[in-house]
């Protein structure tokens, strides 16, 4: 027998580690609830996953079987479990944050200590972070370089998926945890049958937002809808949020529950149709590869936490002088609420409050109006963010946060600075978006809306009288912030 550890893989669809294990031995499946990686969790995130949870014990019942999930440190977990189960070995696969790291690394020498065989694949990217390099053997620090290599690279196709004869059945495996519950250590509390805990039992909140379906099945649902028809325009239509056509897959993948390898296999069928000439669209291929290049996306910044774990709280580019941050938490807070008088931003930040989910081009409006127009330090984004999305994930959304600060990877220098008046301006044209999530707008002509910043008083007043004043003026700020950072990098802010 193996005992499988899911993590961040909540499927059985195209899980690399698993067709490994039941390629062997009939398999056993485990989730585990470590209090070390719960301790940097949040209510929208426990909810989900435990939602997540649901739908992989659900596909396992489905098949006869059953998902074990346990309460406690995995280093007694695992092999306390493994012991009852007398499985031959632990098998999972990698997480690449330093925090999965180090967890990997102590249950490795637990098992070791134990008598018991592991076994790590690596199943959550197409290229393993250490596996693209420069010519000269180095990690690439620069997105459009790496693309290149990344998309030249060949698939894996996706991993075969179990058949009920390849796990082990449920009757016996919650027969087996009721004797492992009354002979486990203290620190482990095993689950089969029963319910699974509440975010109350765990510590948490049921949040206020919607966090959405969770599932392999939703999100193949939501892939198909996706690659139907959204994905042949997606490289005209992404950046308005208005339109909805992106794929709203990042929660699925950040939960893994649906494999990287199948949603690609899927574009490999969209691009056929793309260059087959059947699509109206003039850009339609175009358009699918562009949605390929945000998986590549995703694969850079996890190759830049693998290889520089520190960045999760150290900037990855340093300055010489270092930024001087205004941090003024009024100004932080109202842009917390979705309250500076910046519309496009208020709407995305009132997003992120009722969906736990920000469009992308949104995510960058709010974040380059945070560092720079409130010369914010980007950890308080990144950390607010990290509370909020159902979809955080540590690489992609540090990354983010980091290139909005211009202290990341961007290979472009400080002075991008978003306007956020233009940004809304072009791309919610008829403010539809913004009339979504600011009710206070609704109705508003969108010249009025888009021409906030240069009303008066008695205009604003007139036009909309609940919605905030700008709580800060774009063009001073814009200036200031050019000259923190000239600062910041031992020039003289006057020339």
């Amino acid at each position: 027998m193996e005992l499988f550890w899911h993590r961040r893989d909540l499927r059985v669809a195209d899980d690399v580690g698993l067709a490994a294990a039941v390629d062997r031995d009939a398999v056993a499946p485990v989730f585990v609830l470590d209090p070390d990686v719960l301790a940097h969790a949040s209510d929208v995130r426990v909810r989900r996953l435990l939602d997540g949870l649901a739908a992989l014990r659900d596909a396992y019942r489905d098949r006869g079987s059953e998902l074990l999930v346990a309460r406690g440190d995995p280093t007694a977990v695992l092999p306390a479990v493994a012991d009852g189960l007398d499985a031959d070995r632990v098998v999972w696969n990698r997480d690449y944050s330093g925090l999965a790291r180090e967890r990997d690394a102590a249950v490795r020498r637990a098992l070791e200590e134990a008598g018991i065989a592991r076994e790590a694949h690596h199943d959550r990217v197409l290229h393993t972070p250490d596996s693209i390099r420069t010519n000269a053997g180095d990690p690439y620090s620069v997105y459009s370089y790496y693309r290149k290599k990344w998309r030249d690279r060949e698939k894996d196709p996706p991993a075969p998926t179990p058949e009920a004869s390849d796990l082990v059945d449920g009757g016996v495996l919650a027969d087996i945890a009721d004797r492992i519950g009354e002979t486990a250590v203290e620190s482990v509390d095993l689950i089969a049958t029963g319910d699974l805990p509440t975010p109350d039992d765990l510590g948490f909140a049921e949040p206020d937002a919607a966090v959405g379906p969770a599932g392999t099945e939703a999100a193949r649902e939501r892939l198909a809808d996706f690659l139907d028809d959204d994905v042949f325009g997606y490289e005209d239509d992404r950046d308005y949020p208005a339109r909805g056509a992106t794929s709203r897959l990042s929660t699925f993948l950040k939960y893994g529950e649906i494999g990287v390898r199948e949603v690609y296999a899927a574009t490999e069928e969209a691009m056929a149709v793309a260059e087959s000439g059947d699509r109206p669209e003039d850009d339609a291929a175009e358009s699918v590869e562009e949605f390929r290049a945000q998986l590549a996306w995703s694969e850079f910044y996890t190759q830049v936490l693998f290889h520089n774990p520190e960045v999760v709280t150290e900037n990855y580019k340093s300055y010489e002088a270092g930024i001087d941050w205004r941090d003024d938490p009024e100004e932080i807070a109202a842009w917390k609420r979705g309250e500076t008088g910046y519309p496009v931003v208020d709407a995305g930040m009132r997003q992120l409050r009722e969906e736990a989910y920000v469009h992308n081009r949104v995510r960058m409006i709010v974040a380059s109006f945070l560092t720079k127009d409130l010369l914010a330090d980007w950890r308080h984004g990144y950390d607010h963010f990290r509370e909020k999305l159902a979809d955080h994930d540590t690489g992609n959304d540090n990354g983010g946060w980091q290139w909005a600060a211009s202290t990341g990877t961007d290979a472009q220098p400080y002075f991008r600075i978003f306007n956020p008046m233009t940004q809304g301006e072009r791309y919610d044209p008829d403010a539809e978006y913004v009339a979504e999530y600011v009710p206070e707008l609704r109705g508003v002509d969108p010249e009025v809306v888009h021409g906030w910043h240069e009303l008066t008083p008695t205009q604003r007043t007139n036009a909309a009288p609940d919605y905030p004043d700008p709580i800060v003026d774009h063009s001073a700020r814009r200036e200031e912030a050019l000259a923190t950072y000239k600062r910041a990098r031992g020039e003289d802010p006057e020339e």
